[in-house]
């Protein structure tokens, strides 16, 4: 026996099969296995950016009041609805609080007061925020020549000079189009837009002049102003890193011969791809940086919803991951969850949470947007308002009108959005009580 056990040690085959000894050899043991690095695990633990985080919430709220807006316009009945009818939008718009709570919050927004006849409570939009929106929809109307130049341009990054209007209309807010931009647009300007069917446009002619891209510009500043080598700035990206990204060992480096290697820019052709070539499959994830980094500076507010951009994989060529290129450069772009709704972000556009580069339709929607986060500030101009309407109508009607117990019915809203009745009741004790 031990013959049997001094030659069982001294095999070395068989010591590097059972390190934990001879008698537990027959023991089953469980390895556990490496975390996979997948897209979502890297969107969950990447490096946050609080600030743009922080515009993201901003910007989900002001959607919610233009969704609310666009209902609203849609019903024939008058400028205002019941909360009773607004309730059953939540599901609608996205709004995860109840219709009351969110309406009180922004008194500068929506104005509250009870129906003259039926006495119930309704709302309607202000008239601050109506004419905000009455100028974006005709400085948008005013743009045209600058919107046909962003089509163009999309249409001459593209694999054949077409695109489809689908894709188009799902960003259309983005890129500051029109809602009926296929006729606008499209038709109207048919020397350089042609229509084949319904939902495919293509471009006549391509003009060489605007085959620059918006980082060409940023790149030729580098290479004046900071007297860097062409070697450096011919194929090189701005980044900037969120504050509190780990650098490791050896990311300088990548980064450094990433910024430096070759690609196919977004306006040239890509004649074939070879992803045996040494870096093949680098060059072309770079050019999808390109196409992509160039889109986003088309837009608007330089940002767009990330499950939008699928509607362009095919017309660009891109056949990638939209989601896992975009987290490989959080320098160039960045990922914000806020709102259950994923948006890539161009880094460079933004200084904290404002736009370096302010354009005329993003001025009005930043207007807008501050007009939603004075919330129930500076509300004294509003009461002011409020009883110089009342007095008026006092005069033509000869009765009193108490317009303060509106909040309090409101918080009525809360406890149940669907079922409001009896506001009548609520009304009289209200007066009675002189609880106002």
């Amino acid at each position: 026996m031990t013959r049997f056990l001094q030659r069982f040690i001294n095999n070395a085959n068989i010591q590097t099969h059972f390190k934990f000894g001879p008698f537990n050899c027959t023991t089953q043991h469980r390895w556990k296995k490496r975390p996979s690095t997948t897209a979502q695990t890297r969107l969950e633990t990447r490096t946050r950016d609080l600030k743009l985080d922080t515009l993201m919430t901003k910007i989900h709220k002001l959607t919610i009041i233009l969704n609310l807006y666009e209902l609203m316009s849609t019903r024939r009945r008058g400028p205002f609805v019941s909360v009773q009818i607004m309730s059953r939008w939540k599901n609608i718009v996205g709004l995860n609080v109840p219709i009351g709570r969110f309406i009180r919050k922004y008194p500068h927004v929506f104005d509250v007061m009870p129906h003259p006849v039926k006495k119930n409570i309704c709302c309607k939009i202000s008239s601050k925020m109506k004419d905000l929106v009455k100028e974006e929809y005709n400085l948008v109307k005013s743009l045209e020549l600058e919107n046909v130049e962003r089509v163009k341009r999309l249409l001459m990054m593209s694999t054949d000079g077409s695109l489809h209007i689908h894709a188009l209309r799902l960003i259309k807010r983005e890129l500051g189009l029109p809602d009926d931009f296929k006729d606008s647009i499209l038709q109207k300007y048919d020397g350089f837009f042609e229509l084949d069917g319904l939902e495919i446009v293509k471009l006549v002619e391509k003009e060489e002049d605007m085959k620059v891209a918006e980082v060409e510009k940023w790149r030729e500043r580098e290479y004046k102003e900071k007297w860097l080598s062409e070697f450096e700035t011919k194929y090189a990206f701005p980044v900037s890193f969120p504050t509190g990204f780990v650098i490791k060992a050896g990311f300088k480096g990548k980064l450094k011969d990433w910024q430096r290697m070759p690609y196919v820019k977004p306006y040239e052709k890509l004649e074939s791809f070879r992803a045996k070539t040494s870096g093949g499959i680098e060059r072309f994830e770079k050019r999808a940086v390109g196409i992509l980094h160039e889109l986003l500076s088309l837009t608007v507010e330089k940002m767009v919803e990330v499950e939008r951009l699928v509607h362009f994989k095919k017309d660009f060529g891109l056949p990638v991951n939209f989601r896992e290129l975009i987290l490989k450069h959080p320098g160039i772009f960045y990922i914000s969850t806020r709102g259950c709704i994923q948006v890539v972000i161009l880094r460079e556009a933004y200084c904290k949470d404002c736009l370096v580069l302010a354009n005329p339709v993003y001025v009005i929607r930043r207007k807008m947007l501050d007009l939603v986060l004075l919330g129930s500030r500076n509300t004294r101009e509003l009461r002011s308002l409020r009883e110089g309407k009342e007095s008026v109508g006092d005069q033509n009607r000869g009765g009193i009108i108490e317009d303060d117990f509106v909040v309090s019915i409101l918080e009525k809203f809360d406890n149940d959005d669907d079922d409001y009745n009896g506001n009548n009741e609520i009304i009289e004790d209200i007066r009675d009580g002189d609880n106002v």
